[in-house]
């Protein structure tokens, strides 16, 4: 029970980054390589700017909704100013250059971290009561997986009945199919695109949250490893099935936890890369990933 819990927890996450990524390029074509930094400034505006280990609680000192707000807020800000000043401007360029334009964005956004709070990792003490565990079925189950597991179901019912029974959901559906098309069609091409990065954002956002009280430690790049295997999830379910990312998630963390089990106790230093090999081997027979998505192929 313990094995499967650890594994629908981390794959909870990987599926929440993949989603977020997934449903900015089924709507754009974009990949955004800036993603974990974005999940990483979401995990910073809960702190004072310091050059010290131990981090001063700013908006993660405030009431849990209002904690949450502020997070949202913060990473949504950032979302949209990475629209304004680079996606828009770069929507009718090669994938390359947008590729190149997301990494850059990337490394500014954490050039300002490092100016602002200093390259040292923060020692936070956040919600401290979601560390403890529960009793499950015989297994000790921390209560930050369950957390996970559970916001990771409720989200992914929200975004499936938005997208499902909303006007604004049926637009975005409608554009990530053939976004040339739907602009045809009347669909309002800036508005879908406002509401896919935010709420793109606020996945970020949440997953920042959850990632600093598993950790209790904020870094810099503390978003980039996230951002690399929501990727390859997202990748391996299928480029623009948003179904595919998050069973892409699941499956990513399901074998990083099996892995971690399998392995000898010296290779386990290795477990990444036996993980990145099964999916390598995995998408050589099968390039499309798990689900071949209609609107796969250029961006536009």
């Amino acid at each position: 029970m313990q094995l499967v819990i650890d594994a629908l927890s981390l794959g909870s996450l990987y599926a929440l980054v993949a989603l977020g990524i997934g449903l900015l390029f089924g709507v754009v074509k974009v990949v955004n390589f800036a993603y974990g930094d974005i999940i990483t400034v979401g995990a910073f505006s809960l702190i004072l700017p310091s050059s010290q280990a131990t981090a001063m609680l700013f908006a993660g000192a405030l009431p849990w909704p209002l904690v949450v707000v502020v997070v949202l807020v913060a990473v949504f800000l950032l979302a949209m100013i990475a629209e304004v000043l680079v996606f828009h401007p770069l929507r009718t360029a090669d994938g390359a250059t947008v590729m190149i334009a997301t990494f850059a964005l990337g490394y500014l956004i954490q050039n300002f971290i490092l100016s602002t709070y200093g390259g040292l990792p923060k020692i936070v003490n956040f919600w401290p009561e979601l560390t403890r565990s529960l009793t499950f079925l015989g297994a000790t189950v921390p209560l930050l997986q369950v957390l996970t597991i559970a916001l990771t179901a409720v989200l992914l019912v929200a975004l499936m009945c938005f997208l499902r029974l909303s006007r604004l959901g049926l637009e975005i559906r409608a554009a990530s199919e053939n976004f040339e098309m739907a602009r045809c069609l009347g669909i309002p091409a800036n508005r879908v695109t406002a509401i896919a990065i935010m709420i793109s954002a606020c996945l970020a956002g949440i997953v920042s949250l959850l990632l600093t009280v598993q950790t209790g430690v904020i870094g810099y790049r503390m978003g980039v490893p996230l951002m690399i295997f929501g990727f390859i999830a997202t990748v391996l379910g299928g480029m623009g099935s948003l179904l595919g990312s998050v069973i892409g998630g699941l499956l990513v963390g399901v074998i990083t936890v099996l892995a971690q089990v399998l392995l000898p106790e010296e290779l386990r230093g290795f477990r990444d890369a036996v993980v990145f090999f099964i999916i390598f081997a995995f998408l050589v027979a099968r390039p499309s990933g798990l689900i071949t998505s209609a609107q796969r192929g250029e961006r536009i």
